[in-house]
């Protein structure tokens, strides 16, 4: 069983219940997959990051970028970094913001970085978009992300009202998706 650590950054409650929605499709496809804040990391969580076969990143998108809390530990992977503690690992990312566009793709491509520094394998959604003129808002991928997964809430939207389920079952299916990568990275590499 691979396990996957979903490690990220919520201002508002958007973005965690992005991860809960992660969470879920990883565990549903018999992952053994948990949440960790990047504001709650201490000394055992950077063993469990160590012992991991995939990480997730999550953040907002602020300003065209990562949130401070997630560079914040992003910076201080620099240790792991030193060691190649993350190396070969399964790396995948995840980002909401208020705008249907909002730059989130710097966010994705900043995990993307971040992934390769560390030597990691990065895996993106393997969706399709909903693109045609008879999709709706909730349809899968309807924000149209390849690289990593993408989600909106509206600003003056609470943790309870969005993201919209279209979003948080893509979510699911991404997580999902993740740890079949992993799985079948771990039967070939582990």
């Amino acid at each position: 069983m691979s396990k996957i650590v979903i490690v990220y950054h919520s201002g508002y409650g958007h973005t965690k219940k992005v991860a809960e929605a992660v969470l879920a499709g990883a565990l549903e496809a018999g992952a053994q997959a948990k949440l960790m804040s990047v504001g709650e990391l201490d000394e055992a969580s950077w063993d469990e990051l160590a012992a991991a076969d995939a990480l997730i990143f999550g953040a907002p998108t602020y300003m065209g970028g990562p949130s401070a809390d997630f560079k914040k530990f992003a910076d201080a992977s620099s240790k792991p970094w030193f060691a190649q503690a993350w190396k070969d690992k399964i790396a995948a990312g995840f980002t909401n913001s208020a705008t249907m566009n909002g730059d989130k793709f710097s966010t994705i491509q900043y995990f993307v970085t971040l992934a390769m520094q560390h030597s990691m394998i990065w895996a993106g959604t393997g969706m399709m978009p909903s693109n045609t003129k008879a999709a709706t808002r909730n349809d899968l991928n309807f924000v149209g992300g390849f690289t990593g997964l993408l989600t909106q809430s509206a600003a003056d939207a609470t943790p309870d009202e969005a993201p919209p389920p279209g979003d948080l079952e893509t979510a699911r299916l991404f997580g999902a998706r993740v740890a079949g990568v992993t799985a079948r990275w771990m039967a070939l590499h582990g």
